[in-house]
């Protein structure tokens, strides 16, 4: 049964809704979390903004054709090692498409772009911590001669500040071991804060899968009380590296 894309944007937005009852549950951070790794930005944070910026990657403003992939529902929630939740704060993603191109000019796979994949996403976190996202399950891939296990690239702004850069990783996948970004997380607990299960999504007619990441920072800028102050913000360029 094809499901149409105003459909998918539907069920999309009730998968939200019955998540957040995942977010809500009290007593689970008796003890310091472990906090998220930094780890780069790479080379290929779009050199040009998608028209659209919104946290579904999948369809692109009104378009009637959906990207190309495993449909994947990306959640989980921001918070501070003493297991607080931050809201009003910018989360970025960016990836490679199924055909292991970035929306980037010089980060196209050999097959080209899947133009109907916006690439790039935002959303601001809510009062709980918690973010949402509908992308595709990354793919391996190599570009400018580097290889690369499945991960896709979160940024995190507060109050117009950069405050972290991670990725999160497919647990399990066999092209981990040769990831050097993986590997260079020497430490097998911080290792395991940047990877996540993408599994099957209960009661879905069309194969989608869900995936949970929960981002642990070590420190927040200062937020204020009512309005959101500032916005996203670029790292200082010691913060890409060629990956």
């Amino acid at each position: 049964m094809k499901i149409r894309p105003k459909e998918n944007r539907r069920r999309f937005i009730q998968t939200m809704t019955l998540g957040a009852a995942l977010f809500t549950t009290r007593g689970l951070f008796a003890q310091t979390l472990t906090q998220t790794p930094s780890l780069t930005e790479g080379p290929f944070y779009p050199d040009r903004m998608p028209l659209d910026t919104d946290n579904d990657l999948l369809i692109i403003n009104d378009s009637i054709t959906p990207a190309v992939g495993e449909i994947t529902q990306l959640a989980g929630r921001l918070l501070t090692s003493a297991g607080e939740p931050v809201r009003n704060a910018f989360i970025e993603i960016w990836q490679v498409d199924a055909k292991a191109s970035y929306l980037h000019s010089g980060g196209r796979g050999p097959a080209g772009p899947d133009t109907n994949f916006q690439g790039y996403g935002r959303f601001l976190t809510g009062s709980r911590g918690e973010y949402y996202f509908r992308t595709v399950k990354p793919v391996p891939y190599t570009l400018g001669g580097a290889f690369r296990a499945p991960h896709i690239h979160f940024a995190i702004s507060q109050n117009g500040r950069r405050v972290l850069t991670t990725q999160v990783h497919v647990r399990g996948h066999e092209a981990n071991d040769r990831d050097s970004v993986l590997r260079g997380i020497r430490d097998p607990q911080l290792r395991e804060t940047v990877l996540a299960d993408f599994v099957p999504l209960p009661g879905s007619r069309i194969g989608e899968l869900t995936a949970k990441f929960d981002i642990v920072m070590g420190r927040t800028a200062e937020e204020s009380e009512g309005a959101v102050r500032g916005g996203i913000s670029r790292p200082e360029r010691g913060n890409r590296g060629r990956r």
